[in-house]
């Protein structure tokens, strides 16, 4: 039985993870554009967390529990607590940050105004704008006379205006206060007119600002100001309800709402009157169980991820072109190349066209009789689903099984489920108390009188968008023993209760906790029978207390344990007795690490599998996920190089410790940047072949 001290609280060490993001917004070698992009990511991902872990610590902390057997042997209140001063503290982290980018992006003649810095030459075309574009959006609320504030919008921004009147005689000086919802359907940062080959933005926000005596031309007053104020709420989703409801009328539903779910985060503008600051927390009833954070001027600082590029290349990362997959071409037919030996796609690096093509020629080829694929997050304008349509017009059987609730995608997911279904497309909704989160499709083609399968199996999500900026491993295949077992899934989707055994598959929520234990068992032998052994992980998130002690347990063994893990790592590396065998890192950079890969020694007899599970109860226990092993050699090979380049990364890996401190790791070797000497791997295997 471990100690607290053997565990980082998942909530904080997500936090970690995020100020790893922040890190990189700070970097001075990152292009300045690119470092405005990390701070939306970091403002987004934040807003995330706030729906949805912090919203879960605080009903905790509401039924009146202590919760320290699930928070690590904290309570709810005081990781409450602990969370907003940490998040205080980055928050003001980022304003310093925002502030020197700015000031960094006046040298390269880009400026970005408040509306007390519109010159006279722009006054007209911010004038003009406003009452075209952005007055007949405006949705403005007067408090005053209400008896409670509406309910606002979740992870809205909004103008708080506090408008004093002009006195009359014999009467006392009367106050106003006003909110400005800020319309999310205009861009948030406005290109002005050029000046003297300078480039000029205004913040809708102070766009609006400048035009507050138009707005309110009606009033008479004598002083107007107006701050920003944003509201988290609670994305639980409650599925329970009235039986005679449709899943799809039940998710829907339970999507409104989380629209009007309960605050759990209250943002504000540091520089606020007193008065209005307390007049809203009243009408809102805000209480000491929410995070209250005083911040900065804006908030909705994720836009910043759609921050202009202004025709600014240098300001920007290089783009590479997405490499071909070595001995695959687009051209002809995949299936033919397929049926020969396995491939992997690892994009970015490798174009997703190959999963596209797959899709389009199996729709298109006579053979083919039917697809299978499941589905977790789709693009917003998805050629993956126009193929599987496309290929029940022309007479195919496609099942889809996707997972309407794939968080904040719901109502994307839906939108696309409705129009598969209209054409054709048979749907299973998932499992009933599972998320399906597996990568999977599979084919069947006739073929000399029988059918013969072809499949993927990825890492990450079949999604064009995503595709470009997500790493992620993807092994086209068609070894038949291997693709019964990924059909023997699909079975599961529509017969539930029973349990199918799988010869090659790791499949949760069944067998991936048991077979992993398994996996570090082996090796803890073969470190005791000093034969070759150990472990090396790559994955999102390590969170699971019973899978941490058992690579404990292998560390204490001699196992040596190498992991890279992108987020939460609530294991603690290089403790004596504990864990000095075990080595952790994380590597965030241009394209967000998301593959799952894990290899064992085994004796010298090395097993490699790719997946869709980080180790965390969820995708453990509560999860349909798909392990997958690798069986051909030059896979395995380029699979375990690709994971020594990220090992030796010393420019963007940072070492976890049990100081939280993410420092960078630093040596003496020459300077590697895995994601740009992994392109540079690929490159060369292209030269060479």
């Amino acid at each position: 039985m471990k100690n607290n001290n053997s565990y980082i609280n998942r909530e904080i060490s997500w936090l970690q993870f995020n100020a790893r993001v922040l890190q990189e917004a700070a970097d001075s070698s990152v292009p300045l554009l690119e470092r405005l992009r990390f701070l939306g990511i970091f403002s987004n991902n934040l807003d995330e967390f706030f729906k949805v872990r912090y919203a879960t610590v605080k009903r905790i902390d509401q039924a009146g529990k202590g919760g320290k057997k699930v928070l690590g042997g904290v309570t709810a209140s005081d990781l409450l607590k602990e969370i907003t001063q940490i998040v205080i503290e980055q928050q003001s982290t980022s304003l310093k940050i925002l502030s020197n980018i700015q000031h960094k992006l006046k040298n390269h003649g880009i400026f970005i105004i408040k509306e007390d810095e519109v010159s006279q030459k722009q006054a007209q075309f911010v004038q003009d704008y406003f009452l075209q574009k952005v007055s007949p959006a405006l949705v403005t609320i007067i408090l005053n006379d209400l008896e409670e504030i509406p309910r606002l919008k979740d992870s809205a921004a909004y103008l708080a205006v506090k408008m004093i009147l002009k006195k009359e005689k014999n009467k006392s000086q009367e106050k106003r206060y006003i909110l400005i919802e800020i319309p999310r359907g205009i861009g948030r940062f406005v290109e002005l007119p050029s000046e003297d080959n300078n480039k000029y933005i205004i913040i809708l926000d102070d766009l609006i600002r400048y035009n507050l005596k138009s707005l309110f031309s009606i009033f008479d007053y004598e002083s107007i100001s107006a701050h920003m104020i944003k509201i988290t709420r609670d994305a639980e989703l409650d599925m329970a309800g009235d039986l005679d409801k449709s899943y799809i009328e039940k998710l829907l539903s339970s999507i409104k709402d989380r629209i009007e779910g309960e605050p759990v985060r209250f943002v504000y503008d540091k520089t606020i009157d007193k008065d209005t600051l307390e007049f809203l927390l009243s009408k809102m009833g805000i209480d000491d169980s929410d995070s209250v954070i005083p911040g900065g001027r804006y908030h909705n600082r994720k836009d910043y991820m759609n921050f202009p590029s202004l025709g600014a290349k240098e300001l920007l990362y290089p783009k590479y072109a997405a490499l071909p997959v070595e001995g695959l071409s687009l051209n002809g037919s995949l299936l033919q190349k397929i049926a020969v030996k396995d491939y992997l796609q690892y994009t970015p690096y490798h174009t997703f066209s190959y999963t596209v093509k797959f899709l389009r020629e199996s729709a298109l080829d006579p053979q083919v009789k039917s697809i299978k694929i499941t589905i977790y997050r789709l693009a917003e304008i998805s050629h993956i689903a126009s193929s599987l349509i496309n290929a029940v017009k022309n007479g195919k059987s496609v099942t889809v099984a996707i997972e309407l609730r794939a968080r904040f995608d719901e109502a994307n997911n839906i939108r696309y489920a409705e129009q598969m279904q209209r054409e054709g497309v048979k749907l299973i909704f998932g499992v009933p108390g599972l998320k399906v989160h597996s990568k999977a499709c599979v084919i069947e083609r006739l073929e000399n009188r029988k059918l013969k399968k072809y499949g993927f199996i990825s890492t990450g999500n079949f999604n064009e968008t995503t595709a470009k900026i997500y790493t992620d491993y993807t092994l086209f295949t068609a070894h038949q023993s291997l693709l019964k077992d990924v059909d023997k899934v699909f079975n599961f989707f529509e017969i539930n209760y029973k349990v199918n055994k799988y010869k090659h598959i790791i499949v949760s929520p069944h067998y991936s906790r048991s077979a992993f234990e398994r996996l570090i068992d082996h090796e803890i032998q073969f470190a005791r029978e000093g034969k070759p052994s150990g472990i090396k992980i790559k994955f999102n998130s390590l969170s699971d207390n019973k899978m941490i002690d058992k690579l404990y347990q292998a560390s204490r063994a001699g196992v040596p344990i190498k992991l890279i893990v992108r987020g939460i790592c609530c294991l603690i590396p290089g403790v004596k007795g504990m864990s000095e065998n075990i080595e952790a890192i994380s590597i965030i950079d241009k394209y967000l690490e998301h593959p799952r890969l894990y290899i064992f020694e085994n004796g010298g007899n090395r097993k490699t599998f790719i997946s869709s599970a980080d180790w965390m109860t969820r995708n453990l226990d509560n999860r349909v996920e798909i392990t997958c092993p690798i069986y051909q050699e030059d896979i395995q090979k380029e699979l375990l190089d690709t994971f020594e380049i990220c090992w030796n990364d010393n420019v963007k890996a940072r070492d976890f410790s049990s100081a939280k401190e993410n420092d960078y790791r630093k040596n003496k070797k020459p300077k590697l940047r895995s994601q740009f000497a992994t392109y540079d791997y690929y490159l060369e295997k292209l030269a060479k072949s």
